[in-house]
């Protein structure tokens, strides 16, 4: 069954994204000392909460054993690396600039993968190779974590509904696949696919805003399976679980999946 934790305050939440992110951790790393830690993140807002709970949050940013993450990106604009709509570049300026700067053992991860710049510069005719390269960095025994957002229109990764877009959602070979014509500016991505999100050993969602009603409502009350979040939800709702704060889920009517913490 899909969990749902709610939280009124954003601090709150944080925190709590936080301690979960840390138990996946400490699963994956306790007794091996060779373990590595995989974890894909997703751009947007997310990074700030990762901000938050990873860096500025001092309880929590001391048990980060950052040497043995490995950290991939579950979708990426086809920018620069240091463009303003580049998730590497937001993930650079909210939690590795900051902890390049805090010294000690914190330098020596975490291991990021980001996409070759070099292809993106060279023009669109590339962009099949930038998704297949990237699929090659991806580790062959799935991820530890998945840590996704949920756009207002139900789209998670660059996986976006639609008739246009369900090439992307029906993909079963690659795992990377290119996104071209994203209804949001850059119009040209990469994401991951469903090969890559079923094999996953832990999903979260963090979704905040009033904004986001209507579509908690679509996902949740109407569980629309249209929406490639809803989707995640019906087809590993063992292994999923949602991070939200009141004013996102405040319309929705069927409760039964939130937790109490």
């Amino acid at each position: 069954m899909v969990k749902v934790y709610k939280y009124t305050e954003k601090q709150s939440l944080a925190h709590q994204v936080g301690k979960y992110i840390l138990e996946c951790q400490d699963k994956v790393l306790q007794n091996d000392s060779k373990a590595q830690f995989t974890v894909a993140i997703s751009g947007g807002s997310l990074v700030n909460v990762l901000k938050a709970c990873l860096i500025d949050d001092k309880e929590l940013a001391s048990k980060v054993q950052w040497a043995k993450w490995h950290v991939y990106f579950c979708d990426e604009r086809l920018v620069p690396l240091d463009d303003a709509d580049s998730n590497y570049g937001a993930f650079k300026k909210a939690v590795l600039d900051p902890l390049s700067h805090h010294g000690d053992h914190l330098n020596l991860g975490p291991t990021v993968y980001a996409i070759n710049e070099t292809l993106v510069n060279e023009g669109s005719h590339h962009n099949e190779k930038i998704a297949s390269e990237y699929e090659s960095l991806l580790p062959s025994k799935g991820f530890d974590l998945l840590l996704l957002g949920c756009g207002p229109d139900g789209h998670t990764c660059s996986l976006f509904p639609g008739e246009k877009h369900r090439y992307l959602i029906e993909e079963s070979q690659k795992k990377v696949a290119w996104c071209h014509d994203s209804p949001k500016p850059p119009s040209d991505r990469i994401t991951f696919t469903f090969p890559v999100i079923s094999q996953a050993r832990n999903i979260a969602f963090v979704a905040e805003g009033a904004s986001k009603q209507p579509i908690m409502q679509s996902i949740f009350d109407n569980k629309d399976q249209q929406l490639p979040t809803a989707l995640i939800n019906a087809r590993y709702s063992d292994k999923v679980c949602w991070f939200i704060d009141e004013a996102a889920f405040a319309t929705v009517k069927d409760t039964t999946a939130v937790f109490k913490n």
